[in-house]
């Protein structure tokens, strides 16, 4: 049975506004102080973008997410102006991101406007590093340019990637009629694993550079 065929057919065959809707509302929250912890943006974009067949759904979906995030992250930052480092101290961060809080906020101090475009792509920090930009003092006018690159960037290469395996999906189960499944099953495992080491990666050469003032 082609149940990722059917799957994708079922994403698709929905409102289209209520599928993109849904998708910012959820990017939305992941990029709000605290929330990344708990809403899978990221996920739900991937799961959004196998629907990204053609020019249309693409290039909208792109622009509300993209416009969700950067909504999401300087909401993040406005947080952080207003509250300041007793964010650090709340309950949340203290339970699942203390360390990561301090990472965006040694690398703000450091590389300024460069640490919230490329934090934009590390998870955990992402949703931390607004409200760390607002805490450190990182003026508006800096802040604002470098989330607007990184959640254009970043919401482009996450569609991509989720159209691309959307439509992946579709030809290898049309081409194998039996063990199709499994063989998807392994494709995505695999991509989900390069994906996870080049970010653990990313993460550490970041911890590294945060550690040594002198690396560049």
């Amino acid at each position: 049975m082609a149940v990722v065929t059917d799957i994708l057919e079922w994403l698709q065959a929905l409102p289209q506004p209520a599928l993109v809707g849904a998708t910012g509302a959820l990017v939305f929250a992941e990029c709000t102080i605290g929330l990344g912890f708990i809403a899978p943006g990221e996920s739900g974009l991937l799961v959004a973008a196998t629907t990204a067949n053609t020019a249309p759904r693409f290039l909208i979906l792109w622009a509300v997410v993209a416009v969700c995030a950067i909504l999401g992250d300087s909401l993040g930052y406005a947080i952080g102006r207003k509250f300041g480092p007793r964010l650090r101290e709340t309950k949340l961060i203290q339970k699942y991101g203390t360390d990561a809080w301090d990472k965006a906020t040694d690398v703000l101090h450091r590389r300024g406007a460069w640490a919230v475009f490329f934090a934009r792509f590390l998870p955990v920090i992402r949703t931390l590093t607004p409200a760390a930009a607002g805490t450190s003092g990182l003026e508006f006018r800096k802040f604002l340019p470098a989330a607007t690159a990184g959640a254009i960037s970043w919401s482009l290469l996450h569609i991509s990637l989720g159209a691309a395996l959307g439509e992946a999906a579709k030809r290898i189960e049309s081409l194998i009629s039996t063990g199709g499944l499994i063989v998807v099953g392994v494709l995505a495992a695999v991509a989900v694993f390069f994906l996870l080491r080049w970010k653990k990666n990313a993460m550490g050469k970041l911890e590294q550079r945060t550690m040594d003032p002198d690396a560049e």
